[in-house]
């Protein structure tokens, strides 16, 4: 199976998906707990409900293993991204639930882990840095967007329920000033949805390894909570909720544009 899976666009923007994997390699399937076969902290259906960016002229890459091989929104040395909350490693030895992932002494490696970062994280940044380049050699500027989504209830991992929408911009850093406030009054300027941006979620190392605004490439992500648009209990895709939630999306990703 190949590692990821790259549309290119002709439009100045990448939406990167890199949660959206399922697959396990047989030999790492055989050692996660039964649960985690199940790989239930996916982004789930993350591909299906950005599906119209396409039409936008976007490009998009996409992961085919899943997180629980290898974290493609994690540094390579493994720093956390969020120091003194509970979050998940590159390569997690633990749930969203605070369940493990392997089962009693089967967990990777040091040298495994670097396997895996060789095998599964370097060729989707390369594939990532080389499609920016391409870009925005072709249009002076480029728009990443980080494509994510998560339950909307995680106490492992937050209090309470998390806004429907978590924009992240590593605190202003990862895009300019003017893109943001676009996104921000696009959202500002909608009454279905809660928001917040550089809440819980600010960016993982996607959006702040690539997003450099002052040399013309802007990075946001955007998490989603899942039941804005799929049943989080049923594991189900729910298209009435998705397609309302396309149509802001897809406002937000044209603000993005400019």
């Amino acid at each position: 199976m190949d590692v990821l899976t790259l549309h290119r666009g002709k439009a100045p923007l990448l939406i990167s998906l890199p949660h959206d994997g399922i697959a396990l390699p047989e030999d790492i399937a055989a050692r996660v707990t039964p649960e985690a076969r199940g790989v239930p902290d996916t982004d789930w259906f993350v591909s299906r409900l950005y599906d119209f960016a396409r039409r936008l002229g976007a490009s998009v890459l996409v992961p085919n293993y899943s997180r629980y091989v290898v974290d493609l929104n994690r540094p390579p040395d493994d720093v956390s991204l969020y120091p003194g909350q509970n979050t998940t490693g590159l390569c997690p030895a633990v749930r969203f639930s605070g369940d493990p992932v392997y089962l009693p002494g089967q967990e990777p490696s040091a040298d495994e882990v670097a396997a895996r970062v060789g095998r599964y994280w370097r060729p989707y940044h390369q594939a990532l840095a080389q499609e920016l380049a391409r870009l925005r050699a072709e249009h002076g500027r480029v728009l990443l967007w980080e494509g994510h989504s998560i339950r909307s209830v995680v106490p492992f991992l937050f209090e309470g329920r998390l806004p429907d929408l978590n924009l992240g911009t590593a605190a202003g850093a990862s895009c300019s000033p003017a893109l943001q406030a676009r996104l921000e009054s696009v959202l500002a300027a909608q009454k279905d949805y809660t928001w917040i941006a550089n809440g819980r979620f600010k960016g993982g190392y996607i959006t702040r390894n690539y997003g450099k605004p002052a040399e013309g490439v802007d990075a946001v992500q955007l998490e989603i909570a899942q039941c804005t648009y799929m049943d989080e209990d049923a594991g189900r895709y729910a298209p009435e909720r998705a397609e309302k939630l396309q149509r802001l999306l897809q406002a937000l990703l044209r603000a993005g544009l400019g």
